[in-house]
């Protein structure tokens, strides 16, 4: 069995400021452990599965926040950006048998989560087809397109939500519930425990993921003008109003491209 493994920071158990986010800050090396300790679990029960090949992304901020010696064998890293439009999910295909996303966290323009984004802080809004995109949303569909299902989504109790809209077949596990500023955070250790078990439980249930099917209408509202000015320039995008671009494309890659470019 081969497991591909995503990982961020914003949605692990605890995370509520972006200082703890923040390598340069003296509050993140707590919260990098917390990360290390929920994509570890995730590993160990990829291994207690079966998995022979564990292929880990390491897909926040610098992508330089895993500790490689801290992952179980036989896990593989990835880290730092390639500029390959699959971004958080590089290297991922169709070789894969499931896709594990640990960390992740509710949309921009959400109050799931204080630290709600999508992909940087430059956009308020991304959607496709009218829907509102999460990071989740955009790599477990690039994911479906390959044929991998996404078995197990870890984060907060928004991003779980919307998880098991997205396939109600992919298992959660919530780290904590969003509350203005705030985060009601569970118990780490009991995070991390239920991690263990529900990716091990989701590894041995694989499914067939469910391809998205295009035309796809991705429209991009921008917090700031200047850049929905240059991301209109893309080929095929339309600026439609001061900070909105748009664009229709036939292939899910083709959103990611265009994502990559204007991120």
């Amino acid at each position: 069995m081969r497991v591909f493994i995503s990982a961020d920071i914003e949605g692990c158990c605890g995370v509520t400021h972006w200082d703890e986010a923040n390598k340069a800050h003296g509050d993140y090396p707590r919260f990098q452990a917390q990360m290390q300790r929920e994509v570890s679990a995730a590993c160990e029960a990829a291994v207690a599965a079966g998995a022979t090949t564990i292929r880990v992304r390491d897909a926040h901020a610098s992508a330089r926040n895993l500790d490689p010696w801290a992952l179980p064998e036989p896990a593989h890293l990835v880290r730092e950006w390639s500029s390959h439009p699959q971004m958080m999910v590089q290297d991922l295909d169709a070789t894969f048998d499931a896709l594990v996303l640990i960390g992740y966290h509710s949309p921009a323009g959400s109050g799931g989560n204080p630290l709600s984004h999508t992909l940087t802080g430059r956009y308020f809004d991304i959607r496709v087809n009218g829907q509102r995109m999460a990071e989740l949303h955009l790599y477990a569909r690039m994911a479906a397109v390959l044929g991998v299902p996404t078995v197990a989504v870890t984060g907060d109790e928004v991003l779980c939500a919307l998880a098991a809209e997205e396939d109600s077949r992919t298992r959660t596990v919530a780290s904590g519930a969003g509350r203005g500023r705030s985060m009601l955070a569970r118990h780490p250790a009991a995070v991390v425990r239920d991690i263990r078990a529900t990716v091990e439980q989701g590894l041995r249930q694989p499914f067939a993921p469910e391809a998205p099917v295009g035309p796809f209408h991705l429209s991009v509202t921008f917090r700031d003008h200047r850049e929905a000015y240059r991301a209109g320039f893309y080929p095929g995008a339309t600026l439609s109003g001061d900070r909105v671009v748009e664009i229709v494309v036939d292939e899910w890659i083709d959103i990611l491209r265009a994502l990559l470019f204007w991120t």
